[in-house]
């Protein structure tokens, strides 16, 4: 992607978001000597600070949809920066190709954790660039990027929220749960066969282990990537707007409350 800057993508397909007209602008940035490449997303009619929200997208890592997806996430609330976890050189064109992907950083959970800190620190300086309040940060994730959110808690991360749309939920390293410094919420689809029971049950253990503010919202005929408009294998990967609409409120309804003003 070449200092790709997104025409402002006008999100009337998303509900909730019918007058917004969000900006997207890629943000190049390095790593450890390496290419990486995230978007930058707000509502530019908007000129008070916003509180900012990390976005980290599914295994497909960059691309329009996810752009869209954090688009949606943005509307005028917040200023959104989606981050890439594989590099700039690295756009997976297809499924076998994302999972290769996300594979490899599933399977260094400290390097998940640097490239989500790094993206932090991303969102964090463009308070020099948009009306970004740096006080207020959180962070989301869909599916890989959910997991990917979970692991940046864990770290012990400075923000004041983390939510998880149709992630995985499990680690290699529970007791880290006890560095976790700000509430976790995890939207889950009840039939999600990409998450299984006992996965559930390993991290509500973990949560409680570690006594973290955590909640768990489990939507009954929901499958894997329910916000996703693009998700149609019924039974596994299935777009539910009617758990979408419920799960980005929720969202809404946890930041607003970390957020508000003392």
């Amino acid at each position: 992607m070449q200092k790709k800057t997104w025409v402002p993508l006008l999100c009337a397909a998303f509900a909730g978001l019918a007058d917004a007209a969000v900006v997207a602008k890629a943000v190049p940035y390095e790593i450890d000597g390496e290419a990486f490449e995230g978007v930058l997303l707000y509502d530019d009619s908007v000129t008070t600070p916003r509180p900012g929200l990390l976005a980290i997208p599914n295994w497909m890592g960059v691309n329009d949809d996810t752009v869209a997806k954090a688009a949606r996430a943005a509307g005028s609330r917040y200023v959104v920066f989606l981050a890439d976890m594989y590099g700039k050189a690295v756009r997976p064109s297809n499924a076998d190709e994302a999972r290769a992907a996300a594979t490899s950083v599933r399977a260094d959970r400290a390097l998940m954790r640097r490239r989500a800190q790094a993206a932090v620190e991303v969102l964090r300086a463009q308070g020099d660039e948009v009306a970004l309040d740096t006080r207020r940060l959180g962070a989301i994730g869909f599916c890989f990027g959910g997991g990917a959110v979970l692991e940046l808690a864990r770290s012990g991360a400075p923000l004041q929220g983390f939510v998880s749309f149709h992630g995985n939920l499990d680690t290699p390293n529970p007791a880290d749960a006890k560095n976790i410094q700000a509430p976790v919420l995890v939207l889950h689809g009840a039939d999600d066969p990409a998450v299984p029971q006992a996965q559930v049950d390993g991290f509500v253990a973990e949560m409680k282990a570690a006594g973290v503010d955590w909640q768990l919202v489990s939507y009954g005929g929901a499958v894997h990537s329910f916000t996703d408009p693009k998700a149609n294998v019924p039974g596994r990967n299935q777009y539910h707007p009617v758990v979408a609409a419920r799960a980005f409120k929720a969202m809404n309804d946890l930041f607003d409350e970390v957020f508000a003003e003392p």
